[in-house]
């Protein structure tokens, strides 16, 4: 990351929780700064609300609409794709593998 891109902000904490990130960073091989950084970007949400809430659900196969392609997942409906290239499944499983834009892939389980 470019210095000119990084942000500054001053962050209080008492000593004993000081005391285990220093020992956590030593232990790491980072500084307490880089060992902050490292976590906080561990803890921050990626992707779209639809990769964060949407993947690894599990679908029925009767929920899969095959006349119209749809599948309806958390109030939205949504365009699916199957991984493999087969009919879908009404007795089967599936999981969402995938999110992009209205379309989710889906994978027999």
């Amino acid at each position: 990351m470019a210095k000119d891109k990084q942000k500054r902000f001053l962050l209080r904490m008492d000593d004993s929780l000081f005391e285990r990130l220093s020992n956590a960073a030593d232990a790491d091989g980072r500084s307490i700064n880089a060992y902050i950084v490292k976590l906080l970007s561990q803890a921050a949400p990626h992707g779209n609300w639809e990769q964060r809430q949407l993947i690894g659900r599990s679908l029925s196969g009767k929920d899969l609409d095959t006349k119209s392609g749809l599948v309806l997942v958390a109030g939205i409906y949504y365009r699916y794709l199957l991984e493999s290239p087969e009919k879908p499944d009404p007795t089967a499983s599936y999981t969402i593998t995938e999110s992009n834009g209205n379309i989710l892939t889906l994978k027999k389980i």
